[in-house]
């Protein structure tokens, strides 16, 4: 503005005198000088009443030396002189380390022990106002909670149980930041370092733990090897076994069914002989009931008679008969009667 009216003034100068150019000059460069103050002092108000506050972070504002209010992220305007930003609190989860320190365990062993807390602020309010510096006491909190968690637990349990006792520890740390506007998500315990005789000490148990385990395994490797090969000598003598015994069974049917056979070809047979002789008998007694029948009988039987006994006299063997048995016309007639009763039926 300023300068546009000094183009005015200057073209006016054109048309008067120099007086009065010399006059109008002065107010120009004076309304100028103003301008440029005033312009200053309006930037300047603006720069101290607008705060750009950054995504996840919160400021503090205290009016007259009391909190006023507090400012979230994006632009906000405050009164310049009466407000001021007092504190500026980030609201990102932030991993704090924790300084190694001695504990003593439950067994009377000292122990080098350090680690990280993971927090977030979630009151700003709190976090200014309830705590001189939330970090230092945050950490000094957790070496006080970590030592008292150790001094709880046996040295093998602090390396068992390291997920209880982060727990244990994030548990007591939480119970006091509460009221500071701190979260405590997370606590994780580094290595636990005990002092060098203690490790030479572990060393040589898990040398020997780990020689024993080696014996159980070779042990156990070999009981089962065993158990396998007896059972496995157990298997084959129950095969063996069912094998004989289905041979025997097979045997035993197969002699079975062969008495069975020649039990019904002999039946066969005796039925077959039975038959022919029943035939023999049958023709025998045909040809005896015809002319000159008994006297072809009679013949042929006294030859037969006389040729058995004439074969008894060969042997050695002595025999008493009848008279009547030695006689060959007695067995002819007896033979003769068996014949006519045959051939009347």
């Amino acid at each position: 503005m300023g300068v546009i009216l000094y183009i005015l003034i200057a073209f006016k100068c054109s048309f008067s005198s120099n007086n009065a150019c010399f006059s109008i000059y002065k107010v120009t460069t004076m309304l100028t000088t103003l301008s440029v103050v005033f312009g200053g002092i309006a930037l300047l108000a603006i720069l101290l009443c607008v705060r750009i506050v950054p995504q996840k972070s919160e400021y503090i504002v205290e009016r007259l030396g009391k909190y006023h209010t507090t400012l979230s992220a994006g632009l906000n305007v405050i009164i310049p002189v009466l407000d001021r930003v007092a504190y500026k609190q980030s609201l990102k989860e932030v991993a704090i380390p924790v300084p190694r320190q001695e504990a003593i365990t439950k067994d009377n062993i000292s122990v080098a022990v350090g680690g990280n807390v993971y927090l977030t602020v979630v009151d700003s309010n709190k976090a200014s106002y309830n705590v001189s510096d939330w970090e230092f006491a945050v950490v000094q909190l957790a070496q006080t909670v970590m030592r008292s968690a150790i001094g709880e637990m046996e040295l093998d349990e602090t390396f068992s149980s390291r997920a209880t006792l982060n727990a244990k520890i994030v548990e007591q740390i939480s119970q006091h930041s509460e009221k500071w506007g701190i979260l405590v998500s997370m606590y994780e315990l580094d290595e636990v370092e005990p002092p060098q005789s203690v490790k030479e000490a572990m060393e040589k148990q898990m040398k020997s733990e780990r020689e024993k385990r080696s014996a159980i395994l070779d042990a156990q490797g070999k009981k089962e090897a065993q158990i396998l090969e007896a059972e496995g000598r157990k298997t084959a003598l129950v095969l063996d076994a069912e094998g004989q015994k289905e041979s025997q069974i097979l045997a035993a049917q197969a002699e079975k069914e062969e008495r069975v056979l020649h039990a019904q070809g002999e039946a066969e047979a005796t039925i077959k002989m039975a038959e022919a002789q029943a035939v023999s008998i049958e023709k025998v007694g045909t040809a005896l009931s015809k002319d000159g029948g008994n006297t072809a009988m009679q013949y042929e039987l006294s030859k037969k008679a006389i040729t058995a006994k004439e074969n008894l006299a060969k042997e050695s063997t002595v025999m008493l008969l009848s008279d009547k048995q030695s006689d060959p016309s007695e067995t002819v007639a007896q033979a003769m009667a068996i014949t006519a009763a045959m051939s009347k039926h």
